[in-house]
């Protein structure tokens, strides 16, 4: 070949070049393309009222999400029936990633055991994303309650059957509650309250005897000696009081239960939708203002994956089954 030739042919492959590199990346562009996209809008349904702890976890990362996913996130407050209604709802919708659900221990674990016929599969009928926070709940007791640890409560309880009581808001707070009678072999009366802040004012006021309760909400009461901690419900003590023990570790080995949040979509969501949802959900709630706000609210920070939520949800349900059928919570 002449001098000439061979110019003409590394010019010639040299415009084909950028083809042929174009062509390379053809099957990354065609599987980007086939993935299936996050919504324009994104509905993250809350089965509660505002301000409650759901409605917390909602509100606090929806406008991440909706920055790291470049889509309208909005949080749609759909309560009634113990979570049913809103639950039921997404449960029913589109499995395209454009309604969400906030659920929670009650939606998804307690209510599968609770009712006898329930209207959605907390398994069957949900695509499991990822578990964002949990949180313990602070075992609290008016100062005249004359017991400084669990274990002491625990004899208190033995020595006087039905003495003592308990202010219980919700089924979280009663599977608590009646799970420590049940490990502790001891008797003690449920007194129901319309919500969390009625209970705890219940104790404060003298009117029940204990509650189990989000230690933020009573923590200026603890501070000012109006009530009393003896344990939290987690398997780790909590960062805000590193003094006080777990339950497990003061009296009952194996005590475990927490309030847990973590996001759901309907069943049948494409799995890719389901990862890349999940992926930039744990980048969201990893943030460093995130993370402190969470924790600065009593929340342990999770981010789990999907297949780490969905073992979860069938752990949960089979153990809060076991302790709502020992108590006989279970209703029609």
């Amino acid at each position: 070949m002449t001098a000439r030739g061979r110019v003409q042919s590394e010019i010639s492959w040299r415009r084909r070049l950028p083809v042929a590199a174009a062509l390379a990346l053809c099957p990354a562009v065609a599987s980007a393309q086939d993935a299936p996209a996050i919504p324009r809008f994104v509905r993250i349904v809350v089965a509660s009222v505002p301000a409650t702890g759901p409605d917390f976890i909602a509100r606090l990362i929806a406008p991440k999400l909706g920055e790291t996913w470049r889509v309208n996130v909005v949080v749609d407050n759909r309560p009634g029936s113990n979570g049913i209604v809103g639950s039921q709802f997404v449960a029913q919708a589109a499995p395209d990633g454009s309604v969400l659900i906030m659920g929670n221990a009650g939606t998804h674990a307690i209510n599968a055991a609770l009712y006898k016929k329930l209207e959605y599969d907390p398994v069957s009928d949900f695509a499991a994303i990822s578990e964002i926070a949990a949180t313990p709940l602070a075992l609290v007791i008016h100062p005249s309650v004359p017991a400084k640890s669990v274990r002491e409560l625990i004899a208190l309880a033995r020595k006087s059957p039905g003495k003592l009581n308990v202010a219980i808001a919700g089924a979280a707070g009663e599977l608590m509650g009646n799970a420590l009678k049940l490990q502790a072999k001891i008797e003690m009366k449920n007194i129901p309250y319309k919500g969390g802040s009625q209970a705890a004012l219940a104790v404060l006021s003298g009117e029940a005897d204990m509650v189990f309760t989000s230690y933020v909400v009573i923590q200026p009461h603890v501070e000012t000696g109006k009530l009393r901690v003896l344990g939290v419900s987690s398997a780790q003590r909590m960062p805000q009081i590193p003094k006080v023990p777990t339950i497990a570790e003061n009296g009952l080995d194996g005590y475990e239960h927490e309030q847990w949040y973590a996001l759901f979509g309907p069943a049948k969501m494409p799995p890719a939708l389901v990862q890349a949802m999940y992926r930039e959900i744990a980048r969201a709630v990893n943030a460093p203002e995130t993370r402190e706000r969470l924790v600065a609210t009593g929340h342990r920070v999770i981010a789990g994956t999907p297949q780490q939520l969905a073992d979860k949800v069938r752990r949960e349900i089979q153990k809060t089954r076991d302790i709502i059928q020992a108590s006989g919570m279970q209703q029609n």
